[in-house]
């Protein structure tokens, strides 16, 4: 694709973001604690976030382990909210939005080369599909045929027990390069899943579409269509951190999840029943920091299987099918706010337990560390194809899959 000219606008919002200096909370211990972190900064010139007109520019990105090069797109938004994204999995690599003095920073984690992407895991900010999150023994059956997926989480120790497909297998559309075509305010990405595919059955044709609104919104509009029966389940695995990545433990970050009940899971992390919150490390109807109920989650043995910390479904209000909102998500120092609005059932909750400070962040010299973010995933339910009480993740031909949602970034009154 032609290489296009990057407007003023998103120059001055590339050096403020990487001349931002993100407040931060203190590494993580074992156990999760939360930290207090040191006061907001006051508006810098050349930290400012930059006003303007939409624009969509491109650049290359680098060069996958088997030659495909890849792109990056740069969405700068009027009201200051700018992401890059990849067209290697649809990747969130970047996203810039304000604090309450205007300052910049980059709130997601991630890495700067695709092979960074393809070598360190953790679904770092991608698109999932055909089917986010696990099933069971990689097995389902639709129509009286049973399917058999690859297995890509396996572990079998004292404390879990895992053997299921995970994110769609080990070649899962993050690791597809995606079609990309720019739009006035956003990035259309198309791909192609042949029957077959990971083991499922069905030609899928998905197209994903990301917009940046004035108001400082990010929407994602999925759609697909199969020529078989099949089941979806689409995500995206972003890791957020509002003080910036790299600036330490999100654990006194406040997060809200507009949910009453939680789903719990066996040893290898699959649904046995959904619970209420009541009591429990899950309650998050009220606004609090992510780490206060630290305490709660280490003394429950059965969560032993997810380090004692949130891997879990959340089973939101709402209608599904209907925009509501999930989460509200705030960094009390900076000021940014964070809500997610989503027409999905249910949200994952992974709070970055595995993450260490060898993990490298994308700040020259910066690492990672425990709970550095935390993955808001809206979803369908876990292993939906095997219980059929779970709202349907069953699509078939001549039906049309669509999806929203919407992360709107702000700032605290």
């Amino acid at each position: 694709m032609k290489h296009l000219l990057i407007t003023a606008c998103a120059a001055l919002a590339a050096c403020a973001c990487m001349a931002q200096e993100a407040a931060a909370s203190a590494p993580a211990s074992a156990a999760p604690a939360t930290a207090a972190a040191p006061a907001a900064r006051a508006p810098r010139a050349h930290a400012r976030r930059a006003l303007g007109s939409q624009s969509v520019t491109v650049r290359p990105f680098g060069t996958l382990k088997d030659g495909t090069k890849t792109n990056l797109y740069r969405i700068q938004g009027k009201g200051g909210l700018v992401i890059e994204v990849s067209d290697f999995g649809g990747r969130l690599v970047r996203c810039y939005a304000p604090d309450k003095f205007g300052n910049l920073a980059d709130v997601t984690l991630g890495w700067n080369t695709p092979g960074e992407y393809e070598d360190l895991g953790f679904s770092m900010g991608t698109l999932i599909g055909r089917f986010g999150n696990r099933i069971k023994d990689g097995k389902f059956t639709l129509d009286g045929k049973e399917y058999q997926l690859p297995i890509n989480e396996d572990k079998n120790t004292a404390a879990t027990v895992r053997h299921c497909n995970l994110h769609g297998g080990p070649d899962g559309w993050d690791k597809k390069v995606w079609k990309a075509r720019p739009v006035k305010d956003g990035l259309v990405l198309t791909y192609v899943s042949a029957d077959g595919e990971m083991g499922f059955p069905g030609t899928v044709t998905c197209k994903v579409t990301y917009r940046v609104r004035p108001n400082n919104v990010w929407s994602i509009d999925y759609e697909a269509r199969t020529d078989k029966p099949t089941v979806l389940n689409l995500t995206h695995h972003s890791y957020w951190n509002l003080a910036g990545e790299s600036s330490g433990n999100v654990l006194g970050q406040e997060l809200q999840i507009f949910a009453d009940q939680y789903t719990k899971t066996d040893k290898g992390l699959i649904p046995t029943e959904n619970a209420s919150v009541e009591g429990t490390g899950f309650d998050f109807r009220q606004l609090r920091p992510i780490g206060a109920k630290a305490d709660l989650m280490k003394a429950d043995p059965a969560l032993a299987a997810m380090d004692n910390w949130y891997d879990h479904n959340f089973v939101l209000r709402g209608e599904n099918g209907k925009l509501k909102q999930a989460v509200l998500m705030k960094d009390p120092v900076s000021g940014r706010t964070m809500e997610i609005w989503t027409t999905e059932p249910c949200m994952q909750m992974y709070g970055a337990q595995n993450m260490t400070d060898a993990t490298p962040a994308k700040a020259i010299g910066k690492h990672l560390c425990q709970f550095a973010g935390v993955a808001l995933e809206t979803q369908h339910f876990p292993d939906s194809p095997n219980h059929p009480e779970f709202p349907s993740t069953v699509l078939r031909p001549g039906e049309v899959f669509k999806s929203r949602t919407e992360y709107r970034f702000g700032v605290a009154k």
